[in-house]
């Protein structure tokens, strides 16, 4: 499933999603949400894809959801049922267990489902202009696409009970001062930075990556115990796999490894 407003870029093992609908400021409609979700399905699946990039086409990231189908559907009085929701939820948990490192490259405003769209990526890097908002309680709703999830693991307590309730806007350099992103990059070196950080991703042991991501999400509620033994299999399956063994050739050779992703 495609839609023309959202395009694909391929640069090697680098996969690039990116949303191209400036005028609504890449809002997502419910078939933009099935498309993603579909992408991410297909790449997920695809062991060339090894890092993948989520950005957006002019001055916005992503405005969160389509407003006049909102509006739409409110009119209707199928707010609760018009399925909206339902499709970001799946979105967002499809993001989340992405197998592979997965980047938010936040070309401009990143506001409600969109900033929870970014807080789902791995890392979040932002053009100096970029700034981040909650969105939801401005329109007198709470988060509902992970961001309550997301940014206690992300940012300390007070700063995501600040971020959700006050509403402001924050610039690219208070975000990344506070941890909501992870680089603040002038705007003219933004696109070969990400790039650059990107591909360095993309050539990295892809199948330990993957592994390190599913530890990383367990580790909040395992105990030491079970993550321990985690580890352990984690760890026996990295050095049966073609990269675990490429690795330790290399170090008996006494040259850099050539990760392959598998």
């Amino acid at each position: 499933m495609t839609l023309p407003d959202i395009l694909t870029h391929a640069a090697g093992g680098v996969r690039t999603i990116q949303l191209d609908r400036p005028a609504k400021r890449n809002s997502l409609a419910r078939p933009h949400l099935d498309a993603l979700r579909h992408l991410l399905g297909a790449y997920a699946k695809d062991p060339e894809v090894r890092c993948l990039v989520l950005t957006g086409t002019g001055n916005s990231f992503c405005a969160g959801a389509d407003v006049d189908e909102w509006a739409e559907a409110e009119a209707r009085g199928e707010l609760g049922s018009y399925g909206w929701t339902e499709k970001a939820h799946a979105l967002v948990e499809a993001l989340a267990a992405f197998p592979r490192p997965t980047v938010a490259a936040l070309n401009g405003a990143a506001v409600g489902a969109g900033a929870d769209l970014a807080f789902a990526c791995d890392f979040r890097i932002a053009t100096a202009s970029a700034w981040l908002r909650c969105g939801y309680t401005a329109m007198g709703f709470s988060p509902d696409m992970g961001g309550t999830w997301f940014l206690p693991r992300i940012v300390r307590a007070d700063v995501a009970r600040r971020f959700i309730f006050l509403n402001d806007r924050w610039p690219a350099d208070a975000a990344c001062a506070a941890g909501l992103v992870s680089e603040s990059i002038a705007d003219e070196a933004f696109m070969a930075h990400v790039a650059e950080f990107a591909g360095c991703l993309a050539a990295g042991p892809s199948l330990a990556f993957g592994h390190a991501k599913a530890l990383l999400r367990q580790a909040l509620t395992n105990s030491l115990a079970e993550q321990l033994r985690a580890e352990q299999a984690a760890g026996l399956a990295c050095g049966h796999s073609e990269d675990g063994q490429e690795a330790l050739r290399a170090a008996v050779e006494g040259r850099a490894a050539r990760f392959s992703g598998r």
